[in-house]
């Protein structure tokens, strides 16, 4: 039951699944670890396409680690920790390889994000999604730019400010999020395996085009998301938060 970030590579697919006890939520370490492996999977010319997907049959990503938020004590801190999502997104983005995502439950936050910065989304029906930041007195600052690209400022605007209602697969997939949705697992996954098979099949360095043409007018991500990580890790500090924290853990 210790987190971890495990690859395996078949058919030129590389497939990185995370796993957290706590809801495969990330901690600093975790968030650290993916950006590596994502960075160096990209480098690899035996790899045309990378699948990411989190373990078990529960939630897909639970967002920030709770307790390591908890924990946060001065803005260099606060800035770190965020830092690590930008860092992940960041790495998404400029990695090489198109990046088809897997969700096989809810994701909450960071894990909306995380989906959103994927350039290919595949759920299940199980997988509502929630950008539940302002009830605990921050914001999606920094996953706002992937989550905005694609499904725009309305559908993100609605999905914030409604931060405590969850908002179904399918319409998730309505709004642009997900591409495919399943309601059954076993479809989830034969379908995650045929389209990546297909896709490795195409010319890499298509594939490598067409990546640089999905993510058209990001370089400033490169600057941005870490003036959004400084903001919440500045708003982290604030008491509502550290009380808004504690009572969801005590949930």
């Amino acid at each position: 039951m210790e987190p971890r970030i495990t690859t395996t590579i078949q058919n030129h697919i590389a497939i990185i699944s995370f796993f957290h006890p706590a809801g495969n939520s990330f901690p600093s370490l975790q968030l650290h670890q993916l950006t590596q492996e994502i960075n160096q999977v990209g480098k690899s010319e035996n790899i045309h396409v990378i699948v990411l997907k989190s373990e078990g049959e529960g939630a897909f990503c639970a967002g920030a680690s709770f307790d390591e938020l908890l924990q946060v004590s001065n803005l260099e801190e606060g800035n770190h920790f965020f830092s690590g999502f930008a860092n992940v997104i960041n790495a998404m983005r400029k990695c090489p390889k198109l990046i088809i995502g897997r969700a096989q439950g809810k994701a909450v936050g960071g894990g909306v994000g995380l989906l959103a910065a994927c350039d290919y989304v595949l759920a299940h029906e199980n997988a509502a999604i929630k950008l539940s930041e302002l009830a605990i007195g921050i914001g999606p600052f920094v996953i706002e730019p992937a989550v905005t690209k694609k499904i725009g400022k309305t559908a993100m605007a609605a999905m914030t400010l409604e931060a405590t209602q969850w908002k179904s697969a399918a319409w998730a997939n309505e709004k642009g999020l997900f591409s495919q949705v399943f309601s059954s697992m076993e479809t989830l996954d034969e379908t995650v395996l045929q389209f990546s098979e297909q896709l490795a099949s195409y010319n890499p360095d298509a594939l490598l085009e067409m990546k640089k043409v999905l993510w058209e007018g990001t370089e400033h991500w490169d600057t941005l998301l870490y003036e959004r990580a400084a903001i919440s890790g500045r708003l982290v500090l604030s008491d509502f938060t550290k009380k808004a924290l504690a009572q969801f853990k005590q949930k």
